[in-house]
Parts: structure tokens; C-alpha cells; sequence
């Protein structure tokens, strides 16, 4: 069964990007889901004295193996002044620093969504270009815009033709995921 790390790139109690990523996680048929919330993994900000002195944070180091320990990786990138969150920057450049890189070339569906009709597009197209260079594996990439007037609590996705896209990079994703032999049945 394939393994999946599902958050939201953001600290928000009531992240709209969270609940996204969730909600995107749980359509995911066959597959053992692991939700993460990123106020588990708040930790010093970055800086190279910092990881010169005390070494890496533990929560960093737990956050990384989770990405190893799993086939696949969904985010949903909240979207802060056109780029990350503050809390999803941090974590990303303490694990960068971690031997195998960042994402360890798993494969990764990236979302964002925000109230607005661009769908937080902006940190979806920073993230998409920058995750390669951290060994991120990015098969697909989708944005729901105007969240308010395109999901509902409970039932999802309103627009037929977003559900649709949806569907599409879901199934790319999934496809895209190949289980360690020891897992095949």
C-alpha cells in the first residue's frame, strides 16, 4: 500500500491550505495517508551559527525521515507576500541541510489555494521550480482558486471542471508512485 505525507505549508490553526491538503489526501484510494500539522515542527530560525553550534533540530530530523519513511508527498503551499509561509521556509532550510536532500526525490503533488481567484499560483510556481534542486521529485502541480466560492466543508470541490483537473493530477500522482519491491504484493 502506498505510503503518502500530507500538511499544509502553513501554521494556521484554520489554514484553508491544510484542510485542502487533507481533504486532496483522503481522495487518494489504496494508500495509508500520514497528516502532519507544521506547528509540530516549529524550531529556531535557520542560520549556519546556529546549525554550527547546536546541529540540527531534532524536529527537523523527524520531519525528514517522515519524508523518507513515505512514497509520495502532498502539499498544499499557503501563500504569504507571493511566496512560502515563514513556518514552511524555516522547516524547509533546516531539512535542506540534511544528507539526501530535502525531499529524497520522492514523487510530490503540490497545491495551493486562497480566497483569491489566483489560487495562491505564485508560491505553487516558486515551489514547483525550486523543489528539484532539493531533490523533489514534482509529477504534478494544481491550484484551486477563489476557495470560499469553490469548496465546501464536507463535500469538496463545487466547479465540475475543477474536480476534473483534480482527478487528473491525482491519477498522475498516484501512477507516478513506485512501492519499494518488499511492499508489491
Amino acid at each position: 500500500m502506498k505510503k503518502i505525507l500530507v500538511f499544509g505549508a502553513s501554521s494556521s490553526k484554520n489554514s484553508i491550505n491544510k484542510r485542502f491538503a487533507y481533504y486532496v489526501g483522503d481522495l487518494l484510494a489504496d494508500a495509508e495517508i500520514t497528516k502532519i500539522d507544521l506547528v509540530d515542527f516549529e524550531m529556531p530560525l535557520y542560520s549556519i551559527d546556529r546549525e554550527r553550534e547546536s546541529g540540527i533540530p531534532q524536529k527537523a530530523i523527524a520531519f525528514r525521515n517522515l519524508v523518507s519513511e513515505n512514497d509520495g508527498i502532498i502539499i498544499s503551499l499557503a501563500e504569504h507576500n507571493g511566496v512560502y509561509t515563514a513556518v514552511f521556509k524555516n522547516l524547509f532550510d533546516w531539512i535542506s541541510r540534511i544528507e539526501g536532500g530535502a525531499w529524497a526525490n520522492k514523487p510530490m503533488l503540490l497545491l495551493a489555494t486562497s480566497p483569491g481567484p489566483r489560487g495562491g499560483s505564485t508560491v505553487l510556481q516558486i515551489a514547483a521550480n525550486r523543489f528539484p534542486w532539493n531533490n523533489g521529485n514534482v509529477v504534478a502541480t494544481y491550484s484551486l482558486p477563489s476557495y470560499g466560492e469553490n469548496f465546501e466543508e464536507g463535500i469538496g470541490i463545487r466547479d465540475s471542471a475543477l474536480q476534473d483537473q483534480l482527478k487528473s493530477v491525482l491519477t498522475k500522482f498516484s501512477e507516478s508512485i513506485q512501492l519499494p519491491q518488499e511492499q508489491v504484493v
